[in-house]
């Protein structure tokens, strides 16, 4: 399989590219802002597996230029995508009345609009039956609890749930599907974030072998799906 994963730096997503690298069946383009913590994901994986093929590149989903990202796509995938994982993405905990709108704007560019972005620009290259899928949160699954201070965050969130269900209509012609993981709590430094001194009983690695699992097998049996993924609140 050929995949592409955003937010690979840290937590969940740092965890699935290694989960992804073990096989050795795969090619993974993995995406991050910071080169330092690509550069370690790409030791840690050669580690585990010195014979996977992982491609680590300094990407910014929010404002890189999508035409080099879609050359270099092509050049390490042969111009076949099998599946893409839109994990990438950052958080504010404030109340809301001490939000601006500088605030609600970079949620939404960084967990919403880059995701659209980098969909429409992947697209072209997709093969038929590929996999996308986009990484939710309880925060935005309708009907969840919700907590103080996650406003911006969580209506960003919704937002990427919602387009889930309107691209899996949009592409079925083109035989992609699209689902996403509404995650709740693992122990990751966005989880300190929204909710210091919490400890969460999924640890980082075992979400991100889930979600690894989720987009190698998740398409067979799930389509324009927003699937909450939670043991406990938050």
């Amino acid at each position: 399989m050929n995949i592409i994963i955003t937010g690979a730096s840290s937590g969940v997503g740092f965890e699935a590219v290694l989960e992804l690298c073990l096989s050795g069946n795969h090619k993974v383009i993995a995406l991050a802002r910071s080169q330092d913590k690509l550069t370690r994901l790409l030791e840690i994986a050669l580690g585990l597996n010195p014979d996977c093929i992982l491609y680590p590149l300094v990407f910014d989903i929010v404002h890189d230029d999508y035409h080099d990202l879609q050359q270099f796509i092509q050049t390490r995938f042969d111009g076949k995508i099998d599946i893409l994982i839109n994990n990438a993405g950052i958080l504010v905990n404030k109340p809301f009345m001490d939000l601006d709108e500088t605030d609600f704007v970079e949620m939404l560019q960084s967990n919403y609009i880059g995701h659209v972005r980098m969909i429409q620009a992947t697209i072209p290259l997709m093969a038929q039956g590929a996999h996308i899928v986009n990484i939710g949160s309880m925060g935005g699954f309708q009907g969840s609890v919700k907590f103080q201070g996650l406003s911006a965050y969580s209506a960003s969130k919704a937002a990427l749930h919602t387009l889930t269900e309107c691209l899996a209509l949009e592409l079925t012609e083109r035989q992609i599907k699209v689902n996403c993981l509404a995650l709740g709590s693992a122990q990751t430094e966005m989880l300190e974030q929204a909710f210091p001194g919490y400890e969460s009983p999924v640890m980082a690695f075992e979400m991100g072998k889930y979600i690894a699992d989720f987009a190698l097998t998740g398409h067979r049996f799930f389509n324009g799906k927003v699937l909450p993924v939670a043991v406990t609140t938050p």
